[in-house]
């Protein structure tokens, strides 16, 4: 993106929201919620929203403090990085939810598909309102991707979960396309099922994904992901779904290396997208040194143009203490510095 440094930094999307806000055992102790899960809150209703904009201003003070070039809302007034839009959707019964397999193969509460999906209103538009009155720094906003969201509903509707992906596919789009008009400098849609289910990527991920992205304008980027690293312990060697994103419309794609020391010679593989390279590892509160953050990113040089490189956690940072988060973060920023002044 213009007017960024090299190796510029960012959020994946989430981060540490406060223990004054969120309940952290009651969410650590279960898989993301794909339905609502109002519990979670520590805040009366009457007054969750404003303690939710207080959370996002807090969460990008941290940002700005930590030096980030690039600013989330940090999901601060989110359950989980998915259930806010898609519990918003026409189409889905949420009061009689149906149930799924979570990629760990545990069945989950899910949205029910009861009829054509379709988006009924903007659903972050203020959202990226507010974030962008807080910064004057780019800012980059998540929604849930299509194939996810197919994957995370019981389908009694469509005939196919390929179907149901292409209209959740064209509400993502009106979602994207009103999200750059908002002001969003980027908008990444978040797409770890298409790790978890690779053939079913394979069949029509890509597909759903072009569709809800092709032509919308703006830097567009999907995440793609092992699972949040505190709920899922094993990581891969390596992608079962990645090399296929080069044939995606995306500017960007968003990619863990530090907790699975991936082999970066899948970078190979994607010779035009640049990459959000996560190099910070969320499985553990140890805080990395900007040496261990460099010798992660100099890992991937030989297979990619360092002007393609964006510095960014794994994952979202959402299960972690705030403390660490940004100390980790404030780490990851003097990377970056140091790497500037080696490779400018």
């Amino acid at each position: 993106m213009s007017s960024l440094p090299l190796f510029p930094t960012s959020l994946v999307g989430s981060y540490a929201q406060p223990d004054w806000l969120i309940d952290k055992e009651k969410l650590k102790g279960r898989f993301p919620p794909r339905t609502r899960a109002k519990e979670l809150w520590r805040i009366a209703p009457d007054y969750l929203a404003e303690a939710q904009r207080d959370a996002v201003r807090l969460a990008v003070e941290d940002q700005i403090k930590a030096g980030l070039d690039i600013i989330t809302d940090g999901e601060a007034c989110r359950e989980s990085y998915s259930n806010h839009f898609a519990t918003a959707l026409e189409g889905v019964d949420i009061d009689n939810p149906g149930e799924a397999l979570d990629r760990s193969g545990e069945p989950v509460p899910v949205p029910r598909i009861t009829g054509n999906i379709s988006r009924r209103y903007p659903v972050s538009v203020d959202e990226v309102h507010y974030l962008r009155s807080l910064t004057d720094r780019k800012i980059k906003f998540t929604v849930p991707g299509p194939f996810t969201m197919s994957q995370q509903a019981q389908n009694d509707f469509y005939p196919s979960p390929a179907e149901a992906a292409m209209d959740y596919a064209a509400a993502v789009r009106e979602e994207v396309i009103d999200l750059f008009a908002a002001g969003a400098d980027v908008v990444q849609l978040d797409e770890p099922y298409m790790q978890a289910r690779p053939e079913a990527a394979e069949a029509y991920g890509v597909a759903a994904l072009n569709a809800a992205l092709e032509g919308v304008g703006g830097d567009t980027c999907v995440h793609i992901c092992f699972g949040y690293a505190m709920l899922i312990h094993e990581r891969p060697e390596g992608y079962s779904f990645l090399p296929q994103l080069a044939n995606a419309c995306c500017k960007q794609i968003s990619i863990e290396t530090a907790q699975s020391s991936l082999d970066c010679n899948v970078l190979s593989s994607l010779p035009e997208q640049t990459i959000l390279l996560g190099v910070i590892d969320l499985s553990t509160t140890d805080i990395e040194t900007p040496a261990m953050i460099i010798d992660r990113v100099e890992r991937a040089l030989p297979f990619i143009d360092k002007e393609r490189l964006v510095l960014a956690p794994d994952c979202g940072m959402k299960y972690l203490p705030r403390d660490v988060s940004l100390a980790k973060l404030e780490s990851m920023v003097s990377a970056a510095e140091t790497l500037r002044q080696r490779y400018a």
